[in-house]
């Protein structure tokens, strides 16, 4: 087994191995983990068997003596083929401490995609990562619906449905990514005294890149957005990346409105729908408020974990651990 460090003449065979993952999603193709490369100095790492076959990729990039699996994306951990087994990614764990460690990195952080992304069950990373002594350093709360056993809507967030329809809101696809973006950006500096991660530019960029994975739906009265979000689309879920309202938005209740829409509507094959996270302050923040609005959408907590691997500790071996 071997563990080396991505280059560029690599990035074909990435993306390849990246879709026969089990767990990763188009977030960790190169065309869309490159679009910031300015901001992050990319360390992804490659794993192959003896062979010389890919079989584990992890996206990370470099920020001083720490590795950040990573800095740019919401999960990012190693994602693993299916020839990618416990006792193969053991060896992995182990000879990425080793190139790791030789680069001078000293702390792994460390962030798993969450199970609602996984295509079949992918967790033989945290075992070799708690192997090696990884401690949790943050979670976060997610509010996700699972499609195969829907809550539904409370009574609360239904009388906001009829209210919006009564104001005569209509919900559907966009493409008026500009019209949307003055919304959100309103919203967010008069809110939060903040900016969208991505800058509009950005978006329409990754948006051309990815045309079936990310959708823009925006509800609307009278042809001006007063509501909107940006879908991810994956394999198994839709998740929500930037959701937004105008005053006249949150006055006629048009968000409600448009994710039953956008629900009605979810492909069959998708298992999950992801509303995001509800936290400040790496987590130690919940938003009760934020919270509570996604959880009247039917919607309950998934974790998203967070952890930090200190490269002196050393992978328990066997003998040890039956001692």
């Amino acid at each position: 087994m071997t563990v080396e460090v991505y280059n560029p003449t690599l990035a074909v065979e990435w993306d390849r191995v990246a879709g026969e993952c089990r767990n990763a999603t188009f977030l960790h193709l190169r065309g869309y983990m490159d679009y910031h490369s300015d901001r992050f100095e990319d360390m992804s790492l490659v794993a192959r068997d003896d062979r010389g076959r890919i079989i584990a990729l992890l996206p990370a990039n470099r920020r001083g003596d720490v590795l950040e699996s990573h800095g740019g994306l919401t999960y990012g951990g190693w994602l693993m083929t299916p020839r990618a087994d416990m006792i193969a990614m053991m060896a992995v764990w182990e000879r990425m401490t080793e190139l790791l460690k030789a680069s001078g990195i000293r702390q792994l952080i460390y962030k798993p995609v969450p199970h609602i992304y996984h295509k079949f069950p992918a967790e033989e990373d945290l075992y070799a990562m708690w192997r090696a002594g990884g401690e949790l350093d943050n979670v976060l709360v997610s509010s996700v619906i699972d499609m195969s056993n829907i809550l539904g809507f409370d009574m609360s967030a239904r009388r906001k449905v009829r209210k919006a329809v009564d104001a005569g809101v209509k919900a559907g696809l966009s493409d008026d990514w500009e019209g949307y973006w003055q919304v959100l950006e309103d919203r967010l500096r008069r809110a939060h005294n903040t900016r969208p991660v991505h800058s509009l530019a950005e978006m329409e960029l990754l948006h051309s890149r990815f045309p079936e994975n990310i959708k823009l739906y925006t509800a609307v009265r009278d042809d001006l957005i007063v509501s909107g979000v940006v879908m991810y689309i994956t394999d198994t879920t839709m998740h929500c990346q930037y959701i937004a309202s105008s005053d006249l938005g949150l006055e006629i209740n048009a968000l409600p409105l448009l994710f039953l829409h956008i629900l009605s509507e979810a492909d069959p094959g998708i298992r999950y729908f992801d509303f995001g996270t509800s936290n400040e302050d790496h987590g130690l923040f919940l938003n009760e408020g934020l919270i509570r609005q996604k959880a009247s959408f039917g919607s309950r907590a998934v974790a998203y974990m967070s952890y930090k691997i200190n490269l002196n500790a050393d992978i328990i071996d066997e003998s040890s651990a039956e001692s």
